[in-house]
């Protein structure tokens, strides 16, 4: 059911998304498009609900609760940029408005260790729900399949570590013109 509810609120997220831009491009509906917009992080705080109240009803944890620790966690941390990403190609295709400069050498670097940081408060937020999630629940028995998690989200910042250091050492090159 869980893994489900996950699928689910991804979809809502992007339809609330696109519902939102294209209130507000197509239709000119710009209140209309902020209030769908708003209605993102409503559904990841309807995913946690969700998880919360299927491990309190008495639920064994799987791996699909951890996923939507991670997706909320994930959501939280890039959603806005995600959103602005989305709403700034809404804008260079509906309104005419420039597209979004390609980064390299050092800003590209700079974007990096940026996501480095994002990509820490994301496990960060994953962390803190699966905790909260093991220590509410308190039955070891039911959530134990839940503390596999944190080595998952160290393994993420690591890789992001990672791939941020290496733009740093070999910064990403100007696209040819």
């Amino acid at each position: 059911m869980i893994l489900f509810a996950i699928i689910a609120c991804e979809i809502g997220f992007w339809i609330a998304i696109l519902a939102g831009l294209a209130a507000r491009y197509l239709a000119g509906r710009p209140r209309l498009g902020a209030a769908l917009l708003i209605a993102a992080p409503i559904i990841d705080v309807v995913l946690l609900v969700l998880v919360a109240v299927d491990l309190l009803g008495g639920g064994h944890a799987s791996w699909h609760h951890g996923l939507a620790a991670i997706y909320i966690g994930i959501s939280v941390a890039y959603g806005h940029r995600m959103i602005g990403w989305a709403d700034a190609k809404f804008a260079t295709r509906f309104r005419g408005a420039p597209p979004r400069a390609v980064l390299s050498g050092s800003a590209y670097t700079i974007k990096c260790w940026q996501d480095v940081a994002r990509t820490s408060v994301a496990a960060g937020i994953a962390g803190a729900i699966l905790y909260g999630l093991i220590y509410f629940v308190a039955a070891p028995a039911r959530t134990a399949e839940l503390e596999g998690f944190f080595q998952v989200l160290g393994l993420i910042v690591g890789i992001d570590l990672i791939w941020a250091a290496s733009y740093t050492l070999w910064p990403k090159r100007a696209p040819a013109s």
